[in-house]
């Protein structure tokens, strides 16, 4: 990428940087006629030091870009490099035998060449001179008593297993054959001789170290020199491969005695096992490179080396660990002995060998069929306590492996009370969480989070079918019906609230936070402030809320439905109670209607009991109050049978019938505005519903603004309304003035008021 947009200003560098692909920031690099001392000189000369300052930033980021997509590039195609290196690795070993072999055979075919061409420039006249001299056996020369000598002492020192000496011997030999070569002081059939013995005599060496390196007795320090020494030889392939199975022998050795034992659920095994794995490979990993720097062929060979006996480890704890306790969720044995295994494997990866995925490739299965398990677990358990749950909060209990003392004086402090049932699913929840987020994997984290979300909602389902007048059932199985306990009083519904909004507001995000990639580890209760909390526990968060929602909405229509339907299924808010006023002959008594006196009276008890149990969390009560009005109201707003009656009944809708409607609405838009709980959308639909019945009646040729009372009027019954039936007010029939709003409520209002507010 070009840096001439980098010298206007920072604003502008970090806007372009953002819109180009990585690729694309590479390109300007890529070119061949690139030169880095022109490109610093004339896009950086002018710049200030901030603007370098940034400039360098920048280059960080995009180095560790760019080291990020290699990595990338290399995971993804890194079986296709291991079996490439391999191959290019026998390769390699394959052309220098072919090398060696027609080296020797050219050596061969030369001394062949000069002998003959030597005996053809004898003529027929020394015949005779020859044959005299063949008579006598000639006289050793210099040279054969030297070969001699040192063949023989050769031979000692590979009998007697003196290997630098017979290294060093095996140099002079060599030197000498490469000297008498470039002076032509011997005879092409002694320098063949010479190279055959230095060459017989060095593979005789390098079979007694090969044979060396795979003796049991063969101690650390003789392996890395047998191999050495192989690898001076020009053996350097068998070499490599002689020394990682050296290791393995030794490591197969020590595995016969170690056994899996049923104690500690096979973490000694595991711990024991990983240990001795992955220290061998750690070894194997020091002699390589010690020996054979980081050459690829060699390096290629020992990542297959390692990613197998990995393998083959993680098969043995498969086996003998993991998969008893998988089947049967015993999450935490399976992600204690994962993450006894990860520990071990990690420490490997500043040598430069990252086999944690070749574990979690295998592992991975067992993970999360342990964790689905426990879920389902979770869900069956918290079913049990549920079906004899009587709904009382309580302070969390003392026992479980999640909860230490710190813990436990907290959860004392904030006032996290809950019935049995969510107790009990808290600290299953607690501690699934621990256990997964210890392995710090993120898919297996992202399933484990997904889980919880399914088993509350599981939880909430259980929570709304313990309301009275819920009629829904779910199945664990498939086959048997799930019971819950009844909660009957509206002190116990209103807890069946708190315990899904203490665990969606506070409990769950507090211990999903350990299985969320970004989040603080740390043992500090989360911010409230949305801003503070990371995407994943926003996520989270938005979707927990809504689970809450639907078990307020329930409660919300179960309380709906008490106040407008009676028990044998007739209807306490129909036309008729307005329609009739007009044919009485009597003053009417200008009172609120009796079922919203039972909705004021039912959201005054609500009030109470909300305010004591969502201590800290009034907006909650405030919003449920807000939602059960509503309900009551929507649903009569949208009554069609009610409006039919009231709009094109028989009988119309007449004065004293439009004051009683509006005088009932003017009385929830006080006591609700009055407890803080009238949302804008409530008092707009309770004003449109006003407008409605005023046009139905002058729908009837009558003016409802010259029968009606001014608004003050219905604000102060209204308002004396709410104190009678709060009990703070009291009013004689004597000495009342007929024009004020209580004239016509008489004693027996005032007693059946009482009685309606003491139900």
């Amino acid at each position: 990428m070009e840096r001439g947009s980098f010298s206007s200003s920072k604003g502008d560098s970090a806007e372009f940087g953002a819109e180009l692909s990585l690729s694309d920031k590479l390109k300007v690099f890529k070119s061949t006629n690139f030169d880095p001392q022109s490109h610093v000189t004339n896009h950086c000369g002018a710049m200030s030091e901030k603007e370098i300052r940034h400039l360098c930033i920048y280059l960080v980021g995009l180095k560790k870009a760019s080291a990020e997509e290699m990595r990338k590039s290399v995971y993804a195609n890194y079986a296709s490099f291991i079996r490439t290196s391999k191959e290019i690795s026998d390769l390699e070993g394959e052309l220098v035998s072919l090398k060696n072999l027609l080296s020797s055979r050219a050596n061969i075919i030369h001394g062949i060449a000069d002998g003959v061409r030597v005996e053809s420039l004898n003529d027929g006249t020394d015949q005779s001179k020859d044959d005299d001299l063949d008579i006598e056996d000639p006289e050793p020369t210099k040279f054969d008593k030297w070969l001699s000598q040192y063949t023989e002492n050769l031979e000692v020192l590979l009998a007697e297993r003196r290997v630098d000496e017979a290294l060093k011997a095996l140099d002079e030999g060599e030197n000498a054959a490469e000297e008498a070569k470039e002076h032509g002081s011997l005879t092409p059939s002694a320098l063949l001789s010479l190279q055959n013995s230095i060459m017989e005599n060095r593979q005789k060496l390098a079979d007694q170290l090969a044979e060396a390196t795979c003796q049991a007795s063969t101690s650390s320090f003789e392996l890395r020199s047998s191999v050495k020494a192989m690898k001076k030889l020009g053996d350097g392939p068998r070499a490599h491969t002689l020394l990682l199975k050296s290791h393995q022998q030794k490591l197969h050795r020590n595995m016969q005695s170690l056994y899996p034992s049923n104690t500690s659920h096979g973490t000694a095994y595991t711990t024991a096992l990983s240990h001795l794995v992955f220290s061998t490979i750690a070894q194997a990993a020091n002699d390589s490179l010690a020996i054979f720097d980081d050459e690829p062929a060699f390096a290629s060979e020992l990542v297959t080396w390692t990613v197998n006996q990995t393998e083959a480890f993680a098969q043995l704890i498969k086996k003998n660990v993991i998969a008893a306790p998988a089947a049967s969720g015993c999450l935490r044995i399976v992600a204690e002995c994962v993450h006894i295994c990860l520990g071990h494997c990690s420490l490997l990866e500043d040598r430069g060998l990252a086999l944690c995925p070749t574990l979690l490739k295998i592992f991975r299965p067992y993970l999360e069929q342990a964790l689905q398990t426990s879920l389902k677990r979770v869900d069956l358990s918290t079913a049990a306590i549920a079906a004899s749950d009587d709904w009382s909060l309580t302070y969390p209990p003392v026992a479980g492996r999640s909860w230490g003392a710190a813990s436990v004086s907290s959860a004392m402090a904030s006032q996290q009370k809950l019935s049995s049932s969510a107790h009990r699913f808290n600290t299953m929840i607690q501690e699934l969480c621990e256990d997964i987020g210890s392995l710090e994997i993120l898919p297996l984290s992202e399933q484990a989070l997904e889980g919880v979300l399914q088993s509350f909602n599981s939880y909430v389902n259980m929570l709304i079918n313990a309301f009275p007048a819920s009629v829904e059932t779910e199945n664990l199985e498939g086959s048997e019906r799930r019971i819950v306990k009844i909660a009957e009083t509206e002190t116990q519904q209103i807890a069946l609230l708190a315990n899904a909004l203490l665990l969606a507001d506070e409990l769950l995000p507090r211990a999903t936070i350990k299985l969320t990639s970004s989040a603080n580890r740390s043992d500090e209760q989360p911010r409230r402030g949305s801003a503070n909390r990371p995407p994943e526990q926003r996520e989270l968060k938005r979707r927990l809320q809504r689970l809450v929602d639907q078990l307020r909405d329930s409660f919300c229509r179960q309380h709906a439905l008490e106040l407008i339907f009676t028990e044998d299924g007739g209807v306490r808010l129909s036309a008729d109670m307005y329609l009739s006023m007009d044919d009485s002959k009597e003053e009417p008594e200008w009172f609120p209607s009796p079922i919203y006196q039972e909705l004021f009276a039912k959201l005054t008890r609500i009030a109470n009991i909300a305010s004591d149990i969502f201590l800290g969390r009034e907006r909650f009560a405030t919003i449920l109050l807000m939602r059960l009005t509503e309900t009551v109201i929507l649903w009569f707003s949208d009554d069609q049978n009610f409006w039919d009656e009231i709009e094109g009944g028989q009988r119309p809708l007449g004065p004293l019938g439009l004051q009683q409607f509006y005088l009932d609405m003017e009385f929830v838009i006080l006591f609700a505005s009055q407890g803080r709980y009238l949302s804008r959308n409530l008092h707009q639909v309770m004003k449109n519903i006003i407008a409605r019945a005023i046009e139905a009646v002058q729908a009837n040729n009558i003016d409802p603004y010259s029968v009606l009372p001014e608004d003050e009027w219905f604000a102060d019954v209204a308002q004396i309304a709410i104190k009678m039936l709060l009990g703070q007010a009291k009013f004689d029939n004597t000495d009342r003035d007929m024009n004020s709003p209580t004239a016509s409520v008489s004693a027996r209002s005032a007693s059946s008021v009482h009685s309606h507010g003491s139900t």
